[in-house]
């Protein structure tokens, strides 16, 4: 390759890349603080429609503070619910509604969001009179939701579920940029009349820092639609949005609402992060006369689309393709576009002053909508289809603001709509065995020739896909058996062709029924208790079955792209030489494990021979197939001296005294003795007294990514991982 790259996106040297002596574990320690009890418990005992009649009265309560925009806050609580859902992007599922991180600094502070916190204020006293029954992510969507009910428009469904972070989530990788609204994310640093060829950096979807999804005044604010057009298609893409989901999110967000640019922008303050002690949490606080209703400055866009911004209706799309639109200047210094009919001039009351009308307007990537072929034909045919585009709109609302919940099981309260695609459907019903059938298939599944080896490996590929950040992936449906996952590299597709064949031999003569799923997971468990009892150890693998096969006909195979593990430290698949430490803890992160969850895992697997290719790095035993500690002994014996083989410092000899080479080892095989945290975990496990700990713990760990994603048989404290 001609750049050294790391997995993540990110070039040698850029900001999340760090020395393994100065890795940061500390996302591999969740903050619960008070998430010590079942929300999905307390959510139950909410009365849905109390609640939305409690919303109801907030929407049309007008606060002297921040008064509504003709007279509703429903448009803010779009925006709110919008900006709270739209951080998502699908490369690892970070972002999105689901931990209410909007409340939190940096996103609580980024331009995008000016005057949410107001927003958020505002449902203060209805958080206050739930408490813990309703988290806070679970509220800014259900008022982001049903406000559009109150204002005439039939929302598609609602689902509760989503558990509160207590803090930022840690090194989330925003971008490169050191200052907000600055933009140094694409491939190569162009103009932005060539930038169109260029590609957005891996891992990132919004088009600058501190924007949800890209610059509505244009790229870098210059007014070109057709370019806005090429940002709006990439970015959205990144979020799991096709053209249609695309435009009517566009349009039936802007049919909600108003901008805010009534005044100069230098006269807004700083956001809540850098805001005066005294203001509370409070920020952008305006100095242009009032600073709010009339007078608010937020985004420096002054003006609204349709002429009845607090109602539903079709008047987006008919201004839209109704006029040619010229630019003209806000207040605030911005640019926007206004009709060049001078009989729209009052077409649009004002927001707070009856006295006075207004033109509508439109973004630089409202005319996006306009020029783009594809947006085009699309909007066209909404402008023609009311119906169709309130079911786009409902449709691809519901999946903005629920993507990052993952399946269907964990979607909570009566206005759930019926499962989508997009939530990686897997069939009900599945079969639970008994212990007699459990013990019938282990012993079929030790004759069938499969190595140790083979088990472990397509167990751990089956369930490893898992990722706490949105909650997709996992053994259950056992896609490992369907494109595109039997045919990802890190799975060693000919090898993995022979191992589903024998198992589908067990599924065939065995007198019940079991699934593929299942049998994949109970083979990696009667593997492990197989290498245990080699090295002369018994352990159990507590399985847990009722799995089911999912067809390809509920499997959306291109969506599945974004799981691919293009690296995975745990089998020593390390294609890339930067970046391979930081990617191994980014996956242990996404599959819920602590600092010793990961590491007994490695070691674990190390000594049960599962590296990808059948690759002997990192495999620090004389005796790979058995379940031991010997990873952790001989990684850490001061016989040996550690080398790297070449300038990439990828791959590592270790030396005896005469200067024999008798292992090699992987940068992160030897971040367990460098890094002093890692370090301190190996030593334990290294122990002469500390293998029945390290069987214990491996076990234990082991189970706990096979069962990432059963939902349903989650335990009652607060029903899934924390996504931090």
């Amino acid at each position: 390759m001609s750049e050294a790259k790391c997995p993540m996106g990110f070039s040698a040297g850029s900001a999340p890349m760090r020395e393994p002596e100065k890795l940061n574990l500390k996302i591999l320690s969740p903050t619960s603080y008070c998430n010590n009890y079942n929300y999905a418990e307390e959510f139950k005992t909410v009365d849905l429609d109390e609640l939305k009649a409690d919303l109801f009265k907030v929407l049309t309560t007008s606060q002297d503070w921040w008064p509504a925009d003709y007279g509703n806050y429903g448009p803010f609580f779009i925006r709110m619910a919008w900006h709270s859902a739209g951080t998502y992007r699908n490369y690892d599922g970070r972002g999105g509604a689901n931990t209410g991180n909007q409340r939190f600094s940096p996103l609580d502070s980024w331009p995008d969001n000016g005057n949410l916190d107001k927003a958020r204020r505002l449902l203060w006293p209805i958080k206050q009179k739930y408490g813990r029954k309703l988290s806070w992510a679970d509220l800014m969507i259900f008022a982001g939701t049903y406000c559009m009910e109150q204002m005439g428009f039939a929302p598609f469904g609602f689902a509760g579920g989503r558990v509160d972070a207590w803090a930022p989530e840690e090194d989330v990788y925003w971008g490169p940029e050191t200052v907000m609204m600055d933009s140094k994310r694409y491939a190569k640093d162009m103009t932005r009349g060539d930038k169109d060829s260029a590609t957005l950096q891996s891992g990132l979807a919004a088009v600058q820092m501190g924007l949800i999804y890209v610059n509505p005044e244009g790229p870098n604010g210059n007014c070109d639609p057709q370019s806005s057009a090429h940002d709006i298609r990439e970015t959205f893409a990144r979020m799991s949005m096709n053209d249609e989901e695309t435009v009517a999110l566009v349009a039936g967000g802007h049919t909600f609402g108003k901008g805010h640019g009534a005044g100069p922008a230098d006269l807004v303050g700083p956001a809540p992060v850098d805001a005066k002690l005294e203001e509370q949490g409070f920020g952008w606080k305006n100095s242009f006369k009032s600073g709010k209703g009339e007078h608010a400055t937020t985004s420096g866009l002054e003006g609204a689309w349709t002429s009845n911004p607090a109602q539903w209706d079709h008047g987006y799309f008919t201004n839209l393709f109704k006029y040619e639109w010229k630019q003209t200047k806000t207040p605030a210094g911005a640019t926007l576009w206004i009709p060049t009919d001078p009989k729209a001039a009052n077409l649009v009351p004002d927001a707070h002053n009856p006295k006075k009308s207004h033109a509508p307007v439109m973004f630089t990537s409202d005319l996006a909508l306009r020029v783009d072929p594809s947006y085009r034909a699309i909007s066209q045919r909404f402008l023609k289809d009311k119906a169709a585009f309130a079911d786009a709109w409902g449709r691809a609302w519901y999946k903005l603001t629920h993507r990052d919940m993952g399946p269907h099981s964990r979607f909570l309260g009566k206005f759930v709509a019926p499962q989508q695609i997009w939530q990686d459907p897997v069939p009900t019903g599945g079969i639970l065995l008994n212990p007699r059938q459990t013990a019938e298939l282990k012993a079929s599944i030790m004759k069938s020739g499969l190595t140790i080896s083979q088990l472990v490996k397509t167990a751990w590929a089956s369930a490893s896909t898992h990722r706490i950040t949105d909650f997709r992936g996992g053994a259950n449906g056992g896609r490992i058996c369907l494109e595109p996952q039997k045919s990802w590299k890190v799975n060693d597709p000919e090898d993995l062709a022979v191992v589903l064949k024998k198992l589908a031999g067990v599924q065939k003569a065995f007198p019940g029924t079991v699934s593929m799923a299942d049998l994949i997971v109970l083979g990696g468990s009667a593997a492990i208790e197989a290498a245990a009892a080699k090295a002369g150890h018994s352990v159990s693998v507590p399985f847990l079955s009722g799995r089911t096969d999912a067809t390809d006909a509920q499997t959306d195979a291109a969506t599945f792209a974004v799981l691919e593990p293009k690296v995975d430290g745990f089998r020593n698949h390390l294609p890339c030489p930067v970046g391979q430490v930081h990617a191994l803890v980014d996956r242990a992160h996404m599959l819920g494990l602590t600092a010793p969850e990961m590491t007994v895992l490695v070691g674990g697997m190390r000594a049960l021979n599962a590296n990808t290719a059948g690759s002997q790095v990192g495999v620090l035993t004389h005796k790979p197939g058995e379940l031991n500690n010997a990873f952790f002994v001989n990684l850490l014996d001061m016989g040996t001296s550690w080398s790297p083989v070449d300038a990439s410092r990828q791959l590592y000899e270790g030396k005896d005294a005469a200067g024999k080479v008798v292992w090699t080892a992987s940068s992160v095989d030897l971040v367990f003795g460098s890094n002093s945290e890692l370090r301190a975990i190996s030593e334990y496990y290294a122990c002469a007294d500390s293998l029945p700990a390290f069987l214990k713990d491996f076990v234990a760990a082991w189970v706990k990514v096979m069962n990432l994603d059963r939902f349903e048989a989650a335990s009652t404290s607060s029903s899934t991982p924390s996504k931090l």
